[in-house]
C-alpha cells in the first residue's frame, strides 16, 4: 500500500517515481541540468576504512531533499566501499537484479548515482515478509538492526495512512528489490562508518501526484508519517523532494540541526535523476571531526541547574539523555540549598551549536525553573579511533595523544560488553586483552 510509484499530476511535470524507475527519476525539460554520466570520470574520494566515522559527525546536507538511492550514492561517493553495500544487499538471498554505480556530473559538480537494474517482475511483499528476509540475512548486527528500524518506521507510517494494522501492510513499489536495496544498502553503509548522523531540516515540495491508489498530495502521506517530529520547510517548488524511503532512513538515524560545528574531512555527492527547476538535484554528505574549542565565543557551554525536588532516577535519566543528544559530559553534585533542603546541581558541557536544544531538554526533563550558562575554554588531547582485531572480534579503541606524555588507550566499553557476553567472560578480562593487543599493535 505504498504511495511510492507515481506519475506527475501537476502541469509542471516535476513528480518522481520510486519503484521500478528509481527514486528521483524524471526526464528533464528545456535548459535544466540533470545527471550526465560517461566521459572522463570525476575524481572520487579514497575508500574509507571500517569505523572511519567513530567519534565524528556525518552530516546530510539535504538542500534538494532525500531519496533512498541518493542516500546510498552519496555514501559510496564519500568513500564507503561498494562491496559493503553489494554484499549486504545480496546477503538477502533475493535475485533478479544487479547493482551498479555511475560516475558523472550534475552541471559542473561531480557525483555518483546508485542503480538497481531489475530483471523481470517482482512480487509485492508484506511488512512481515520483508522483516523475515532481513532477519535471515547474514548482515552485521548493526546493519540488521538499522534496516529493521527503517522498515518499521516506514511500515508504521503506511499503516497509519491506510488505517490498518502493521502486519497487514503490503508494500507495492517500496517492497520492490530496488527500494529494499536502498534501505539495506544505506543501513550497511551507515553501520560501516559508525558516525553520529545529523541532517539539515528537509525541504518539502508541493502539488499532487498520481499513485497506484489515486491522486495524493505532495508531500506524500507516507512521507509525512515518517517525518513525524522532524523539522521541515517549504521548498517553494512543485516537486516531490523527499520520498518515503528517504524520509524513513533519515528519521530513523539522524539528529536534525543546522550546519554543525565540525572540520570537514570527506565529502560525498549523491545524484538523483529528477531535474529540478531551481537547484541541482544532489544530496551532499560530509564526514568531519567535531570542532574542539580553541578559544573565543564559539566554545563549549557549561549548563547548570539547581533542583531540590527531583528524584535520583529522574536526575539520572536527564543526564543520560543530555549525553545521548550530544552533550560532551553531564554530572550531578549533591548540595544543600536554601532552607537546608538537600538538592542537586545538574551540570553538562555542551557544544555551542546545541546549547538551545540541550537547555530545552534540561528544562523539560527536570523540575528546574532556570538554567545557567557559561562559555568555557579548555585544552584537549587530540583523539582518534583505531580498529583493533582480537580473538573476540574487532574492537574500536580511542587513542588520545598530543604533547602530554604517552597516549591514552581506551577500548570502546559497549563493544567489549557485547563480546564478553558472546564468549561468557568477565568484561574486565576482555578489556584487559583488548588493551594489551592495542598497546602491542600501536607500539
Amino acid at each position: 500500500m505504498s504511495d511510492s510509484s507515481r506519475t506527475p499530476h501537476t502541469s509542471t511535470g516535476h513528480g518522481h517515481e520510486h519503484g521500478h524507475s528509481h527514486e528521483h527519476g524524471h526526464s528533464g525539460k528545456g535548459g535544466r541540468v540533470g545527471f550526465v554520466a560517461g566521459g572522463e570520470q570525476p575524481c572520487q574520494a579514497p575508500e574509507l576504512p571500517r569505523g572511519a566515522g567513530q567519534g565524528k559527525y556525518l552530516y546530510f546536507d539535504a538542500f534538494s531533499g532525500v531519496a533512498g538511492d541518493m542516500t546510498v550514492a552519496a555514501l559510496l561517493d564519500l568513500g564507503v566501499p561498494f562491496a559493503v553495500v553489494s554484499d549486504a544487499v545480496f546477503a538477502l538471498g533475493l535475485s533478479g537484479f544487479s547493482l551498479s554505480v555511475d560516475q558523472g556530473w550534475v552541471g559542473a559538480l561531480g557525483a555518483s548515482r546508485f542503480n538497481v537494474t531489475l530483471e523481470g517482475q517482482h512480487p509485492e511483499r508484506s511488512y512481515p515478509e520483508i522483516v523475515s528476509v532481513i532477519e535471515r540475512a547474514e548482515l552485521s548486527p548493526g546493519a540488521r538492526e538499522l534496516a529493521l528500524r527503517i522498515f518499521q518506521r516506514l511500515g508504521v507510517a503506511e499503516a497509519a495512512v491506510h488505517r490498518i494494522a502493521l502486519e497487514q501492510v503490503h508494500f507495492h513499489e517500496v517492497g520492490a528489490i530496488d527500494s529494499i536495496a536502498d534501505i539495506v544498502g544505506a543501513a550497511a553503509a551507515l553501520d560501516y562508518l559508525g558516525a553520529e548522523v545529523l541532517s539539515s531540516p528537509l525541504p518539502l515540495g508541493r502539488g499532487f501526484i498520481q499513485c497506484r491508489h489515486g491522486v495524493i498530495p505532495v508531500p506524500a502521506p507516507a512521507t509525512l508519517g515518517c517525518l513525524t517530529g522532524c523539522p521541515t520547510y517549504d521548498a517553494g517548488i512543485a516537486a516531490e523532494l523527499v520520498t518515503p524511503t528517504g524520509a524513513a532512513i533519515l528519521a530513523s538515524v539522524a539528529r536534525f540541526s543546522e550546519w554543525p560545528a565540525m572540520m570537514p574531512e570527506s565529502i560525498g555527492w549523491g545524484a538523483g535523476t529528477q531535474v529540478l527547476p531551481d537547484r541541482p538535484n544532489l544530496l551532499r554528505v560530509v564526514l568531519g571531526e567535531p570542532n574542539r574549542f580553541q578559544g573565543g565565543a564559539g566554545g563549549p557551554i557549561l549548563l547548570e541547574a539547581n533542583v531540590d525536588d527531583l528524584t535520583g532516577e529522574l536526575a539520572g535519566h536527564a543526564l543520560a539523555l543530555l549525553v545521548e543528544l550530544g552533550a560532551f559530559d553531564a554530572w550531578a553534585v549533591p548540595v544543600t540549598t536554601k532552607k537546608g533542603r538537600p538538592g542537586l546541581i545538574l551540570s553538562a558541557i555542551v557544544p555551542a551549536d546545541q546549547e538551545a536544544a540541550l537547555t530545552a531538554t534540561l528544562m523539560r526533563e527536570t523540575t528546574t525553573l532556570g538554567v545557567r550558562r557559561q562559555v568555557l575554554s579548555r585544552t584537549e588531547r587530540p583523539r582518534e579511533f583505531v580498529q583493533i582485531m582480537t580473538r573476540f572480534g574487532e574492537v574500536p579503541v580511542k587513542v588520545s595523544g598530543g604533547p602530554f606524555g604517552p597516549p591514552q588507550l581506551k577500548p570502546e566499553f559497549d563493544v567489549c560488553v557485547r563480546l564478553a557476553r558472546e564468549v561468557n567472560l568477565p568484561v574486565r578480562e576482555v578489556l584487559a586483552e583488548v588493551l594489551a593487543e592495542a598497546r602491542r599493535c600501536l607500539g
